[in-house]
């Protein structure tokens, strides 16, 4: 394996038109005219927000460009168009997403909110996407709502994970103490 693939992990995926997924449910459109596009080889970006496809795939899908929106990248700040939500499945897991578009000739990115929405990780030693170990590998939706069903007064701290056991890289948000820090002496 070449020094430069070290980090790629790639991953077949399957984008479908939101809006044809509607009208086929309505009985509108049949089955087999909804769009969608399989990409063999996207690629795991968890530096990514968002599900990123070249512009000649948006123009496929036929999806509306719904607005503009500033974005960092390794370049610096630049403005990003954003288009509809679509359905992306990833190893029969789905979720809905918005898509940024990106230059044709850059390879479709699946970032890190949908692998979250998906409950994927990723296993840096075996280059590929893997179930959370944190949730068994199931697909888990994250809902924390007190049993009487309101939510708790702050969040909550997800427990850390011992990477090193599963040779995976779990990537969590840092959320604030639960406990107020002490006051200032004086």
């Amino acid at each position: 394996m070449e020094t430069a693939d070290l980090g790629r992990v790639p991953t077949p995926i399957t984008v479908e038109n939101l809006e044809d997924l509607w009208a086929v449910r309505r009985g509108d459109l049949p089955a087999d005219r909804a769009r969608k596009a399989e990409v063999p080889d996207a690629l795991v970006d968890t530096g990514a927000s968002l599900l990123a496809l070249p512009s000649s795939l948006i123009r496929a899908l036929g999806l509306k460009k719904s607005r503009d929106r500033q974005a960092r990248a390794v370049t610096g700040t630049t403005t990003v168009s954003i288009y509809d939500v679509v359905q992306l499945t990833v190893q029969g897991r789905d979720c809905k997403v918005e898509v940024i578009e990106v230059p044709d000739g850059t390879p479709a990115l699946v970032g890190q909110l949908p692998l979250e929405m998906m409950s994927f990780v990723v296993d840096v030693t075996n280059h590929r996407l893997t179930g959370d170990p944190a949730t068994g590998g199931e697909h888990v939706l994250d809902l924390f709502l007190l049993p009487d069903g309101s939510y708790p007064p702050r969040r909550l701290r997800l427990p850390r994970t011992d990477t090193a056991a599963h040779n995976t890289i779990l990537i969590r948000f840092r959320d604030p103490p639960l406990d107020p820090p002490p006051p200032a002496a004086g």
